[in-house]
């Protein structure tokens, strides 16, 4: 699946890493970090398995519109640095156990079945 989607759809993806970054708003600064993933049926980019296996100028492409986007709602973002799959994954754990994030079959499933807020992504 190399072609855009819908906002909303469920792609089925792989873990590649993470940027790490702060989010800066009315002079309060959190961790906002953002998850790096390639969807599985892609063809083109089913070479990256690690965000080191990212071409430079892309992550910096990458990091530059997650700056311009917060400048836009007057908060300022901050990347720290980024990290491969295995610190993704343990981002994403802690919320998996806690019922925030659902399983991958389940969600499978509801795209394959065209249910909910998910639509079939071929």
């Amino acid at each position: 699946m190399d072609e855009p989607v819908f906002a909303g759809c469920l792609v089925p993806a792989r873990l590649i890493g993470v940027i790490e970054a702060e989010e800066t708003k009315s002079g309060k600064t959190q961790r906002n970090d953002r998850l790096l993933a390639v969807a599985l049926a892609s063809e083109t980019q089913s070479r990256l398995k690690h965000v080191k296996d990212v071409d430079p100028h892309l992550l910096k492409e990458i990091q530059h519109f997650f700056e311009s986007y917060n400048a836009l709602s007057a908060k300022r973002f901050k990347c720290l640095d980024t990290a491969g799959p295995k610190t993704a994954q343990k981002l994403v754990e802690p919320r998996h156990r806690a019922g925030q994030w659902r399983p991958k079959e389940e969600m499978s499933r509801e795209a394959s079945q065209n249910e909910g807020p998910f639509c079939k992504a071929s």
